[in-house]
């Protein structure tokens, strides 16, 4: 039976303008016909995978990897690249876990994509044993592999190992750079943080919004006001950088927590952009930290016209007035939070087992194990009361 012609780039860039008026009929008979074949264009492969993961309209990257015949490398790299750039990034983890399985070996590009989305959802166990791999198969010189290592561990709070990576690259970029001093920042290095940034600079590399945004984190969270105002005065006058949303909160952040209120609402009043709920979180963190009620209240109408979507901003405004015992007011914004059908979203948490990540969603039961974890919680509840019924004995 002879092979049915693959769409074409013009094909395909038809197909996308017909998904945005609904027509999704035509797509997916394109896409079960591609996903059918025994030989793919890569192109063309590529550029639907990339419409069905934007759609999600076969339910996942599983469900994508359960209909191919045969993935090669270039379909495996495809598939787990474009999880990641559509934010599903433990189905980019179980894609490169069902690859290495299949006996596939990655590549750089490969191993790019798997990192990052191991710093995405903190899976330190495999991206740990990524960077064993390309120490084995000596990739750790390719500048993209690097960064994307200090990335990682850097998200999951190892950054020593960061510092190893980093330490050892023999060509360093400003992502290389950045990565270091966001990572230390996060991680209440605050110190190294300031200390690397000037390094960099030392040795002529520029700094960017991205590089400003680690160091002004680093200030904030060290209570180093002043030091912090200069770095982002330096920003927009010597390196020519418009500040942005996010430069902007930290600097509120900065004000807020050292008490500095009436400037920290100076500049959210001045901002070229309508604050977003960072921003407003700042200053009401701040708020709270100095038990300032009155301006928190200020900034209600600030809060209401933001996306009513939003819960966190509310529930730290409600917490103020409760923290001072008003709670007339706190009912308030409860109330408000009802009437505007704004509901409290609940805790998530997320632990690696054996390579694989786990996520708990707080109230749901929708983990696959979850009767055997309310098992278990049980179990173990029972054993610490006898154990404390014997104490008291």
């Amino acid at each position: 039976m002879p092979l049915k012609i693959l769409p074409t780039p013009s094909e395909l860039h038809v197909m996308r303008c017909a998904m945005k008026r609904g027509r999704k009929i035509h797509l997916r008979k394109r896409k079960n016909r591609l996903l059918k074949m025994r030989t793919r264009n890569d192109v063309s492969f590529i550029c639907v995978l990339n419409l069905i993961c934007i759609l999600n309209l076969i339910g996942g990257a599983r469900c994508i990897l359960a209909r191919l015949l045969d993935p090669d490398k270039v379909s495996w790299t495809a598939l787990i690249d474009e999880c990641v750039k559509n934010g599903r990034h433990d189905e980019a983890t179980y894609c490169f876990h069902a690859m290495l399985l299949d006996g596939v070996m990655p590549d750089y590009v490969t191993l790019v994509a798997a990192v990052s989305a191991c710093a995405k959802v903190g899976a330190l166990g495999l991206g740990m044993w990524v960077h064993r791999f390309m120490t084995r198969e000596r990739l750790e010189g390719n500048i993209r592999i690097a960064n994307s290592l200090i990335d990682m561990y850097a998200r999951c709070g190892k950054v020593e190992f960061a510092r190893q990576v980093f330490d050892g690259m023999k060509k360093r970029t400003v992502v290389s750079w950045n990565s270091m001093i966001v990572g230390f920042a996060a991680n209440g290095r605050c110190t190294d943080a300031i200390e690397h940034f000037e390094a960099m600079r030392r040795k002529g590399f520029k700094p960017d919004a991205v590089t400003f945004t680690g160091v002004l984190t680093a200030c904030s969270h060290a209570g180093l006001t002043d030091e912090g105002l200069r770095y982002y005065d330096a920003m927009r006058e010597e390196h020519g950088i418009k500040a942005r949303m996010e430069h902007y909160g930290c600097v509120v952040d900065l004000l807020g927590r050292a008490g500095r209120l009436d400037e920290a609402m100076s500049v959210v009043a001045t901002m070229p952009m309508r604050p977003n709920e960072v921003v407003l979180g700042a200053l009401l963190a701040g708020c709270r930290i100095h038990g300032d009620v009155d301006m928190a209240e200020q900034l209600m109408q600030y809060l209401l016209e933001q996306d009513p979507g939003g819960d966190s901003n509310y529930v730290l405004l409600s917490n103020i007035y409760a923290a001072v015992g008003k709670w007339d007011g706190a009912g308030k914004v409860r109330g408000l939070m009802k009437a505007r059908g704004v509901k409290k979203r609940p805790g998530r948490s997320a632990v690696e087992i054996d390579g694989d990540v786990h996520e708990f969603v707080c109230g749901h039961r929708s983990h696959p194990q979850a009767g055997e974890v309310l098992d278990m919680l049980d179990l173990l509840s029972h054993e610490m009361a006898g154990r404390e019924a014997v104490s008291e004995h």
